[in-house]
C-alpha cells in the first residue's frame, strides 16, 4: 500500500476524504474514524445528516475536522457544496450508515447534503452499516445493499455484537479503526482498473496458530501472530469478496466487514475450513497449524518432579490440513493457497524446501517466508516468494504485509474460473 501523508502535507496532495455520518447511536463511533483519517494527513469533510446531528453536535465535528459541517444545501449555497463536495473527494466513506440511508443511496435520491454527495461522487465509495438484526436481514436492506454492491460500493458486513438497549446480533458498527484500515485499502486501490475484481467471490481465510493442549495450562504452540492472516482478509474484502476468517489464538480486532470464527487447536481449525471451503472460491492457509499434538492430554496440571526429571512427551501427528484442501477440493474450481515458513539446513537451501512442500502438498500456490532467526513473526512487513504449480517463482521484497496481501489476491484472481457463478 503506499505510503499515507502525513499531518503537514500541503493540502493540495493530502486525499480529499468525506466522512458522511448517518443518524445513529453509532455516530459517536465516527469521532475515532474522523481522527484517524486527519492524523495520518487526509483532508476530511464531514457530512452528517440531520439525524446524526441529534447524537453528535455540529461543534464536536468541526473541532475535530477543522472545517465547518452542514447537513443541508442552504449552507454556503455560492460554493455549491451539494455537488462539489462530491465531486472534489478521492473518497466516500459513510460510518455509520443507516438502513436509511442505505436505502436512499441505493435509489439515488437527493434530500440532503450527503445523499447529494454521494449523487455526484465519482471517487470509491464505503458503506460502514450500523442498524439492529432485524433491520439489517430484513430483504428491503439486502436488496439495497445489492444494489449498491453492483454499482461498485464497497459495503462492509456489520460486527456482531451489543447493539441499543439489551439487544445483541449482527448490526454493530465495525471497529473505527478496523474501517480506517478497509478504508485505506480502497483509497491505495482507487487507481486499478478493477479494484472489485474479487466481488461476488466467497474466500476463506486462516490465520494465527494453533494450541494443542498438554494439561489446563499448558500448549505447545507457535509464534503466529496471525497478522498476515488478517492483512489478506482485510484485503480480500477492499476487493469486494465475502470474507470468512477462521482465527486461532488470535488477539487482533476482527477486520471490517469480515466474518471471524475463532479456534484453538489444529482439528478444530480444520473443522472450520473445510465446513467454509465447501462453498468458497479461494482458501489461503496462511494459519500455522501444530504438526504434532500430544498423544495424550492430562486433565491436571502435571506437577513439577522434586527429582528434576522430565515427563516423557509422547506426540502423534495432526491432520494436514493443506493437503487435504489440495488434494479433495471441497468445491471444484476453487484455488488454494499455503504458506511455508522455512529455515535452511544440511539437507536443503529455503527454496529447495519450499518448492518439495508444494509438490507434496498439491496447492495452487505457495507463499515462503524465510523466517531464520524469528523473522516476520509479529512485524508489520513481510517479504516472499510466490511459488506457483507451473514452477514460477515471483520474489516480493520487502514492505508491508498489507502490500503482500494484495499481491497474493492479485495471483488468485488470474487463476479463478472467469465465472463465479460455475464451479
Amino acid at each position: 500500500m503506499p505510503e499515507q501523508p502525513r499531518p503537514g502535507t500541503p493540502p493540495a496532495a493530502r486525499p480529499h476524504v468525506v466522512l458522511g455520518v448517518g443518524g445513529g447511536i453509532a455516530a459517536y463511533k465516527a469521532c475515532e474514524l474522523l481522527r484517524r483519517f486527519s492524523e495520518s494527513g487526509h483532508d476530511v469533510t464531514v457530512v452528517p445528516t440531520a439525524a446524526a446531528l441529534e447524537f453528535v453536535g455540529p461543534a464536536t465535528w468541526s473541532a475535530l475536522s477543522g472545517k465547518p459541517v452542514a447537513a443541508d444545501v442552504w449552507h454556503d449555497v455560492h460554493r455549491v457544496p451539494h455537488v462539489r463536495i462530491g465531486q472534489d473527494a478521492d473518497l466516500v466513506v459513510v460510518a455509520p450508515a443507516t438502513a436509511d440511508l442505505l436505502a436512499q443511496a441505493a435509489h439515488g435520491l437527493a434530500g440532503d447534503l450527503l445523499t447529494s454527495t454521494l449523487l455526484t461522487a465519482r471517487c470509491p465509495v464505503v458503506f460502514a452499516p450500523a442498524m439492529h438484526t432485524e433491520m439489517w436481514e430484513h430483504p428491503a436492506t439486502q436488496d439495497n445493499v445489492a444494489t449498491l454492491r453492483r454499482r461498485g460500493a464497497v459495503v462492509l458486513e456489520p460486527a456482531e455484537g451489543r447493539l441499543t438497549g439489551a439487544d445483541t446480533g449482527k448490526g454493530r458498527l465495525p471497529d473505527p479503526g478496523e474501517i480506517f484500515e478497509a478504508a485505506r485499502e480502497v483509497l491505495a486501490r482507487s487507481g486499478v482498473a478493477n479494484p472489485l475484481d474479487l466481488a461476488g467471490r466467497r474466500v476463506v481465510v486462516s490465520a494465527g496458530g494453533t494450541r494443542e493442549y498438554l494439561d489446563p495450562v499448558r500448549f505447545l504452540g507457535n509464534r503466529s501472530s496471525g497478522r498476515q492472516g488478517y492483512a489478506l482478509a482485510r484485503a480480500a474484502a477492499s476487493r469486494g469478496a465475502e470474507v470468512t476468517l477462521v482465527a486461532a489464538n488470535v488477539t487482533l480486532p476482527d477486520p471490517a466487514g469480515v466474518k471471524v470464527l475463532s479456534v484453538e487447536t489444529t482439528a478444530e481449525l480444520r473443522d472450520a475450513v473445510l465446513a467454509a471451503a465447501a462453498t468458497a472460491d479461494a482458501v489461503v492457509m496462511a494459519a500455522a497449524p501444530a504438526d504434532y499434538r500430544p498423544a495424550a492430554v492430562s486433565g491436571t496440571k502435571i506437577k513439577k518432579a522434586d527429582d528434576g526429571s522430565a515427563p516423557a512427551l509422547a506426540l502423534q501427528q495432526n491432520p494436514d490440513i493443506l493437503a487435504e484442501l489440495s488434494h479433495d477440493r471441497p468445491r471444484l474450481g476453487a484455488v488454494v493457497v499455503g504458506f511455508a515458513a522455512e529455515t535452511g539446513d544440511e539437507t536443503g537451501s529455503v527454496m529447495e524446501m519450499a518448492r518439495a512442500k508444494l509438490a507434496r502438498k498439491g496447492c495452487d500456490l505457495l507463499v515462503v517466508n524465510d523466517v531464520t532467526g524469528g523473522a516476520v513473526f509479529g512485524s508489520p512487513d513481510n517479504e516472499a516468494v510466490l511459488l506457483d504449480a507451473a514452477g514460477g517463482a515471483v520474489p516480493v521484497p520487502r514492505g508491508s504485509k498489507s502490500a503482500l496481501a494484495h499481491q497474493v489476491w492479485d495471483r488468485v484472481v488470474a487463476l479463478l474460473d472467469p465465472d463465479p457463478g460455475t464451479g
